[in-house]
């Protein structure tokens, strides 16, 4: 979902394209669908249902798809999604955060629970990680749209706490209740993010490498591969020698 990872940048690489797409459209609309249902089915005049459209668009889910989850908002009978938080541990003590939308909560937190205990890792109590984090504005912008310290100043300008560069991407944070008016600033001078969703960033991480790696991205990997849940957190960095190994 919205949000650059490593972990996810390694794991589509070595995943089913095809399936991966089918299921990312799958989950990009139903975040509209929720939107939609929460404000006004008009991107104009809601803007979490802005958002998500502009980040359907940034992952190329054509228009019909996007016109179709709108309209499912409207319907009488539709899907009603609750929002649900799981925290857990997974290999090596990590905190693992998993945001959910769900027709079933009983169904979600049976499947959530069964991918934690299965690879390595435990559900705990609402709490029991989330001190570990802090929620925060994250916008995220592909990494040719301008040089780092182009959108260092654009970000700055428009009210941004920070801005992270690589070879891919671009990544700025903000204050989660400006996450929209910084956004909108940003779009103005560089038109729709990839993303831009309020997260749980990590305050501290914890290094993890070698076998333990491996079975923790398989853990993250799988609960994103939920199709209730929409995003995953977990406060980890990794090995070079770790990242090399996995990306072969």
């Amino acid at each position: 979902m919205a949000g650059h990872s490593k972990f996810k940048n390694i794991m589509h690489r070595k995943g089913a394209q095809d399936k991966k797409r089918a299921k990312l459209f799958s989950k990009l609309g139903k975040e509209i669908t929720v939107a939609a249902k929460m404000g006004m089915p008009d991107p104009a005049f809601n803007p979490r249902l802005r958002v998500a459209v502009n980040a359907a668009r940034a992952q190329s889910m054509p228009k019909e798809n996007i016109e179709r989850a709108i309209k499912k908002s409207t319907e009488a009978g539709g899907e009603n999604y609750e929002e649900v938080r799981y925290e857990g541990f997974g290999p090596g003590g990590i905190g693992v955060i998993v945001e959910a939308l769900t027709d079933n909560r009983n169904r979600t937190a049976s499947e959530v629970r069964s991918t934690f205990s299965k690879n390595g890792g435990n559900l705990g109590e609402t709490g029991a990680v989330s001190f570990m984090f802090e929620r925060v504005g994250s916008i995220e912008y592909n990494a040719d749209i301008a040089d780092a310290d182009t959108v260092l100043e654009a970000a700055i300008d428009a009210g941004a706490d920070d801005c992270e560069s690589d070879e891919e991407f671009h990544v700025l944070t903000c204050d989660a209740e400006s996450l929209h008016e910084v956004a909108g600033a940003l779009e103005e001078k560089f038109g729709p993010a990839n993303s831009a969703n309020i997260i749980w960033k990590p305050g501290n991480t914890i290094a993890v490498e070698g076998d333990q790696a491996e079975t923790l991205l398989k853990l993250l990997d799988l609960l994103d591969d939920n199709d209730d849940v929409q995003q995953v957190y977990a406060n980890f960095e990794m090995s070079d020698s770790a990242m090399e190994k996995l990306s072969a």
